[in-house]
């Protein structure tokens, strides 16, 4: 009953760990541009499915478009983002430099990392929310024993346990990150 129970919880602790890495913290990390949506091609794609990013040195990332007529709209795209970043195009490529945010910025950042830690949270609960009435179901269907049904309860919240646990773990380490000169 709780056999895919682990896979929904990696897909929720992955998303996580994805939008967190996403939070800009004065070091050059793809992640920060990858998600731009760039209209290209008469629609709109992730900036990653128009380009390669990468990174030059621990505060410039480098933008290769795939093709060089794209690489106004790439530069538009990041512009109107509204990231804070000011992309330098030199023809060729886009250039990046990642500015140390302030201590203002960086607060607002761990504010923005314990939203995202909270929704994260929701999503383990509504996982939780729904194998709870899956248990319900079958118990109720007397497909289950009141025992089992008691077991499979245990065991639900224990995952549910260990996923929020990392979820505080993991938002922590990003916020000292964050909060690190």
């Amino acid at each position: 009953m709780l056999a895919n129970i682990k896979e929904e919880l990696q897909k929720a602790k992955e998303h996580l760990h994805n939008e967190l890495a996403k939070l800009q913290v004065g070091r050059a990390n793809p992640a920060i541009v990858e998600g731009v949506i760039v209209l290209a091609y008469g629609s709109t794609q992730p900036l990653k499915n128009v380009a390669s990013v990468s990174i030059l040195d621990a505060q410039t990332l480098s933008i290769q478009p795939w093709d060089k007529g794209l690489i106004r709209d790439i530069d538009k795209a990041i512009t109107e983002a509204n990231l804070g970043l000011n992309p330098q195009n030199n023809g060729e490529s886009i250039m990046i430099k990642i500015p140390t945010p302030t201590e203002e910025r960086r607060r607002e950042l761990v504010k923005i990392a314990s939203r995202i830690a909270e929704d994260g949270k929701v999503a383990v609960r509504n996982i939780r929310q729904d194998y709870k009435k899956k248990i319900d179901t079958a118990k109720a269907e007397k497909t289950i024993s009141e025992d089992i049904a008691k077991g499979f309860e245990q065991d639900l919240q224990k995952y549910i346990d260990e996923a929020i646990k990392w979820i505080d773990s993991d938002t922590k380490i990003k916020e000292e990150e964050i909060m690190k000169l």
